[in-house]
């Protein structure tokens, strides 16, 4: 496993050692000076005049550590001696509310002799909750409170044992009064141990602070100062979840607007007298809690709270990691990471966890982007069990691609080749196979842009179809109701959504005749030649058999596949019920193949007569080419060549890409998995298939002895599940996991449990990141496109995540931001 990476760019700190040569240095060039000085002239003269120039000092400038850039694996981080001796406080706060590193591990590395190997355990971490940490680098035990609070090794045996060198003595432990641990901790409440520990409390105590107690505020002065940061709390809060933008062009008092977070302060004073009488212009001027950085801080604490909650939600379960990248609004390149997991209760989740800067795409760019927010959060790789990515190269490439990178670390980090993206490969490969369909889309795409290029046409194409509406609804054609008969416009295709196609022939259809008179009004008063004949080529196009033969037959195929793209962006979708729609969509697109051209022909044909189109004889000789180089074929008619050469080839393409694409025969983690579906009274449960699965994909998450207990359980498993009331008729593997949760089961069937939690574990979309750049072309928008990059991420987080984010109380979240550093002004 490779070490956990430093979260950013680490700010290197200047050690005392060097600040001590430095100084020694500037002493040793004074007195160089002073002596040349000195032989230079026979006398001194004390009183040195004002145009003398003054010995020559050098600066040591004052550098700031990034708290964001700590490192938290505690065998690779700093000493707290080696930072600057003004920020070890404010470091030590971080390191704090971070809390202990404790990295839980399926398997800790054994050491000691070979006969009797020992290994670190993670359930020493609920023995010393509060300061035991763990170094995945060394291999080691190290004490949190001991690194912040004590000073310099001694030299005596033991002294850097949990601070800078690591306990690895693990016999030690389990040794009764002996062991290591306890003896670290100590029975005198004077120990080293103890005393940092009550330092650590004493610092996160800013009302315990020497200063506070000599400037001691009154009670009525910390309630005004809580009132006034809990206002900038909600304000930002609710700013957030609405993605708007706080600060404003010009926020002096006397600017019109000044921004909306200011403006929204202003509001909410002006409904509650006790919040104006603190905040604004009578705020203090050292605790107004309206600055960008205060600002800021709020949003982070915040954010890092929902983060924190997620990773309580995962707790020690395998997790998936889902991970896209896309540009900004500044064209900086952001890499998205979502994580799947199953919580406790058997619900499956997708949650967003954060958005990083990265400078390219290189798969090794973003495994090292990823390792270092998985590390932050103590998030072990080797608890990966899938991945999924799109299809690009840098991402699903067998040997230097980032699915491989993770599968060095962790074999069991299964990828999936993202089901949305497959999809979309494969309707968009197989409408370019037949001539005739490639044909009929760029001719749409004309048509719409004929008829929507200007606003004046898009309101004449609304005024004639509400007309047409008007019309339908006074002969009783159409019903009416709520939702129902809506104007609507013409719809745009788009390269990369297959779905939007969909909505774009559905349009066309629905508006064929309004449509259709606006492009006879461009031919008759259109204002330029090439107006006019571009109307006149769609008109010819659009009242042409063929053209509505493929609307029609494009809208049944696209209609089939419709609902296979909207679930597959559905969150929380399990790969065994996205499996069942793949094939489900297959004999569908079959059953029309063998079926349905009798039926398309004929509501193609009532469509033509409706609008006076003309049809062909279907019984005459088909004639291919145009001009000169037209000629018939005596053996195709023409309805041969609809039937055959477009209506069954188009299916035929469609098929053969989706059985290409979604062949789950050569997936056989899919096929074995699918024997715990639970569907048809579970018709499909098969106990050899399920105990292979175990062995072959994952054994790491079974013991030996387990291996053997499952076949029994699966036995238990096979007659009592299907016979439960509340366990019979589910269709999902998903639904299952939650009813073995809801009703007991989980605890009878433990093993049975856990595959089938690893099973939901395999991502099948990557549609959550797909989420996330669509919120975050809202909030990294045009006119706030200099949002820095930890601005941004906190930003994103609390808005897809607001679910979570509202359960946190202003109380817990004033708490937090008092105990981040040092504060003027009382809040407790």
């Amino acid at each position: 496993m490779a070490p956990p990476q430093p979260l950013g760019v680490m700010i290197i700190s200047i050690p005392e050692d060097i600040l001590k040569s430095q100084s020694k240095c500037i002493l040793q060039e004074k007195a160089s000076q002073s002596s040349e000085s000195n032989s230079s002239s026979p006398t001194t003269n004390l009183n040195t005049s004002s145009h003398d120039r003054p010995l020559k000092v050098y600066r040591i400038e004052h550098i700031e550590v990034d708290i964001n850039s700590l490192v938290r694996d505690p065998g690779l981080r700093l000493p707290i001696w080696d930072y600057p001796i003004d920020q070890r406080d404010k470091i030590r706060r971080a390191y704090i509310k971070a809390g202990p590193y404790q990295h839980i591990l399926p398997n800790y590395p054994p050491s000691g002799p070979e006969k009797h190997r020992r290994r670190f355990q993670s359930s020493w971490f609920k023995l010393f909750p509060s300061w035991l940490e763990y170094s995945p680098s060394k291999d080691a035990a190290f004490c949190l409170s001991c690194y912040l609070f004590t000073k310099k090794p001694t030299g005596r045996p033991g002294s850097s044992a949990f601070t800078i060198e690591g306990f690895r003595n693990w016999k030690k432990v389990n040794d009764g009064e002996n062991c290591g641990f306890l003896s670290h901790v100590g029975k005198d409440p004077n120990s080293l141990h103890n005393v940092a520990e009550q330092a650590c409390k004493d610092l996160m105590s800013q009302s315990q602070h020497i200063e506070k107690i000599i400037e001691k505020q009154t009670s009525e002065q910390v309630v005004k100062n809580w009132l006034r940061l809990k206002t900038s709390i909600d304000t930002i809060r609710w700013l957030t979840f609405q993605a708007c933008a706080f600060r404003g062009h010009d926020e002096r008092p006397e600017s019109k607007n000044r921004g909306n977070f200011l403006e929204m302060i202003k509001i909410l004073a002006s409904y509650n007298e006790r919040v104006s009488e603190v905040v604004l212009k009578n705020a203090p001027g050292n605790a107004k809690y309206t600055s960008p950085m205060i600002q800021k801080e709020i949003l982070h604490i915040l954010s890092s709270n929902v983060r924190n909650a997620i990773r309580e939600e995962i707790s020690d379960a395998k997790f998936c990691i889902i991970v896209d990248e896309a540009r900004d609004e500044s064209k900086r390149e952001q890499m998205a990471l979502v994580l799947r997991f199953v919580d406790k209760d058997g619900f499956l989740r997708e949650r967003f966890f954060d958005i990083v800067y990265v400078l390219d795409t290189v798969a090794l760019t973003l495994k090292k982007s990823i390792c270092a927010i998985l590390s932050r959060h103590s998030l072990s790789i080797q608890n990966i069990r899938g991945q999924g990515y799109d299809g690009a190269s840098n991402m699903r490439g067998e040997w230097n691609g980032l699915q491989a990178l993770f599968l060095k670390d962790c074999p069991f980090a299964y990828y999936i080749h993202c089901f949305a993206h497959r999809l979309q490969l494969a309707l968009v490969a197989a409408s370019k196979e037949v001539k005739n369909v490639y044909h009929f889309f760029t001719k749409l795409t004309t048509i719409v842009n004929i008829v929507g290029v200007s606003c004046k046409r898009h309101d004449e194409l609304q005024v004639i179809q509400a007309k047409k509406i008007a019309h339908l609804l006074a002969i009783d054609e159409i019903e009416s109701g709520r939702g129902l008969n809506q104007i609507g416009t013409l719809q745009r295709g788009g390269d990369t959504r297959w779905s939007s196609h969909f909505n774009s022939v559905c349009s066309l259809i629905k508006m064929f005749d309004a449509t259709c008179s606006i492009l006879r009004n461009i031919i008759t008063d259109g204002s330029t030649y090439s107006q006019r004949g571009d109307a006149d080529a769609a008109y010819d196009t659009m009242t042409s058999f063929e053209f509505i033969f493929i609307l029609h037959l494009m809208q049944e195929i696209m209609g089939i596949t419709d609902n296979l793209c909207q679930a597959l962006q559905s969150q929380s979708q399990d790969i065994l019920n996205a499996l069942d729609l793949v094939s489900t969509t297959k004999v569908l697109i079959q059953e029309l193949r063998e079926d349905g051209w009798d039926p398309l022909l004929e509501k193609v044909t009532s469509f033509c007569n409706q609008y006076n189109v003309d049809i062909p004889d279907m019984n005459g000789r088909y004639a291919a080419g145009r001009g000169r180089f037209r000629h018939q074929h005596d053996h195709i008619t023409i309805e041969h060549h609809y039937k055959f050469d477009i209506f069954t080839a188009t299916i035929d393409s469609q098929l053969q890409e989706l059985n290409r694409r979604f062949n789950e025969h050569t997936m056989e983690l899919l096929v074995l998995s699918s024997a715990l579906d639970p569907r048809d009274n579970y018709k499909s449960f098969r106990i050899d298939d399920i105990c292979k699965l175990v062995d072959k994909f994952y054994p790491q998450d079974f013991t030996e002895q387990e291996k053997i207990h499952l076949r029994y359980e699966l036995q238990h498993y096979e007659r009592d599940i299907p016979q439960h009331p509340e366990l019979r008729n589910m269709l999902t593997i998903s639904k299952l996991c939650q009813g073995l949760v809801k009703t007991g089961k989980s605890v009878i069937y433990p093993l049975v449990d856990r595959l089938i939690r690893l099973v939901l574990t395999l991502p099948v979309s990557t549609a959550t990141t797909e989420r996330a750049f669509s919120a975050m072309k809202i909030v990294k928008t045009r006119l706030r496109n200099k949002m820095e990059d930890e601005f941004l991420a906190d930003t994103l987080v609390v808005n897809i995540e607001k679910e979570i984010a509202e359960k946190f109380t202003t109380e817990s979240i004033i708490e937090d931001f008092y105990s981040m550093k040092e504060r003027r002004a009382q809040l407790q």
